[in-house]
């Protein structure tokens, strides 16, 4: 990380709009892509040089290891928020002591983690009805990615500041040479030493701990406010009750997130092992066209935050509407485009017909209606980068969680099909995305009506943190 007027970063409060979100959000789609691809290799691989038995092993985690580290990746939002209203008020004080707090509140909190998720995660396996014959090895996979956790919190809560300041091109650098390393692990592991479910995961845990390294080696070179001294390592009380104020709700959401994508996944467990793989497969792919929605829903909050402290309001509107429009665009091509070649696209995973077949089903409901999902992530973007992360959250455990979990229970009986599980998502995100927007459009018009001077909601350089 060099000085903040240098190429790797980005002033969000001048210069011309659309051509920063375009150049703060492409890294962005590209390291969300990368990270992907770390689990797409240990699929393909599995898939191809494993029994479908492995493959369905690994996909019976997904949820459990979301669920395992949504809390603290919801803090990491809380991190980008706080630096990024700091900075752009010029506050270097505040600046330094969040950066610190948040690195701290890593490691301590990745330890602990790791610890607890290796105690839980046979009990959340059984719970979500994994099958007796892969569950050894789906055990096997989160004890090994549990000792990874305090890297994946690491890079995290490194790239929240990095992208807070607007660099968001140096973690795409280190994904790829973590990819690069992942990808070649992989291989390693599982042809030459057939390790299949333990060398996957061995290989992204490695991958995970370099880029960690390369964030902080990054930002311990810094010449500004987020440069980190080891020596300073602490946590601040009242920077970290503001980053639990703006944070947690999104934490807590995540992890809702996940339990109804785990009673979900048990569902899905219930049609058996090749409908486990196909999902899996299918909700890799799924996951390459969610990241054109969550790299704009993080760019909604980094612009309106930083837009927020430097009291540059026309630039919260505008923002919100050009992060909108660019992430309906690049859902709607990319989730009609995957479904077209569907059929190719899940052979790469595994060419097993049967197992192609039920990834189709689950691409045939859930990509056509990505473009939902991409309003619902940009305008609960824009209300935690405008402070009322708890409002967001609420209605979206509602209007998701809850809404999914009904579904599973009164609507998913009545027709016992993988279409009618599906539907729940679509129609989840089309009721959140209604309310959500009608919360963010009251927000927006008592800040606009007060000009930003009474409606602050994050914590502000001359007043006391919250």
């Amino acid at each position: 990380m060099q000085n903040l007027n240098d190429k790797y970063h980005i002033d969000m409060c001048r210069g011309p709009l659309f051509g920063e979100i375009v150049l703060f959000s492409v890294p962005l789609f590209l390291s969300g892509l990368l990270q992907l691809l770390f689990s797409a290799a240990d699929l393909i691989v599995i898939g191809h040089f494993a029994p479908p038995e492995a493959m369905a092993a690994v996909g019976a985690t997904t949820f459990v290891t979301a669920l395992i580290v949504n809390v603290f990746i919801g803090l990491s939002i809380g991190t980008n928020v706080l630096v990024a209203n700091y900075l752009g008020a010029d506050n270097r004080k505040n600046i330094r002591r969040a950066t610190h707090t948040a690195i701290a509140v890593s490691l301590i909190g990745g330890v602990i983690l790791g610890i607890v998720g290796l105690l839980v995660s046979k009990p959340m396996l059984v719970l979500t009805e994994t099958p007796p014959e892969i569950l050894p090895q789906s055990c096997l996979y989160l004890w090994i990615y549990c000792c990874g956790i305090p890297f994946i919190l690491l890079y995290n809560f490194g790239s929240a500041i990095l992208r807070a300041a607007g660099d968001t091109r140096h973690p795409l650098y280190y994904l790829i040479i973590a990819g690069i390393v992942n990808v070649v692990l992989n291989l390693v592991f599982v042809l030459i030493f057939g390790m299949d479910v333990a060398g996957v995961a061995l290989a992204t845990t490695i991958s995970q701990a370099i880029s960690a390294f390369l964030v902080i080696r990054n930002l311990t070179q810094a010449r500004d406010a987020c440069r980190l001294k080891f020596r300073n390592l602490r946590i601040d009380g009242t920077i970290l009750g503001s980053m639990l104020w703006i944070g947690l709700p999104a934490g807590l959401q995540g992890a809702f997130f996940s339990i109804s994508n785990l009673i979900i996944q048990s569902s899905i467990n219930s049609f058996g092992a090749m409908a486990m793989a196909g999902s899996t497969a299918a909700l890799s792919l799924e996951g390459i066209v969610y990241v054109g929605s969550y790299s704009y829903h993080q760019t909604s909050i980094s612009f309106t935050s930083q837009n927020l402290g430097g009291r540059k309001l026309s630039r919260i509107r505008k923002s919100i509407f050009y992060c909108m429009g660019c992430s309906i665009v690049i859902n709607l091509i990319m989730g009609f485009g995957f479904y077209w070649f569907g059929h190719s696209l899940l052979a790469i995973y595994n060419p097993n017909q049967e197992v192609i077949e039920w990834g189709l089903l689950r691409m045939k409901i859930l990509f056509t209606t990505y473009f939902l999902c991409a309003i619902m992530d940009v305008v609960s973007g824009a209300l935690r980068g405008l402070g009322h992360s708890i409002q967001s959250a609420v209605v979206t455990m509602m209007g998701v969680c809850v809404l999914r979990v009904f579904w599973v229970y009164c609507i998913f009986p009545l027709d016992r099909t993988m279409e009618n599980l599906m539907l729940s998502y679509p129609v989840s995100w089309a009721l959140t995305a209604a309310v959500n927007g009608y919360l963010l459009y009251r927000v927006c018009k008592k800040l606009f009506a007060s000009s930003g001077r009474h409606y602050i909601n994050l914590p502000q350089p001359d007043a006391p943190l919250r």
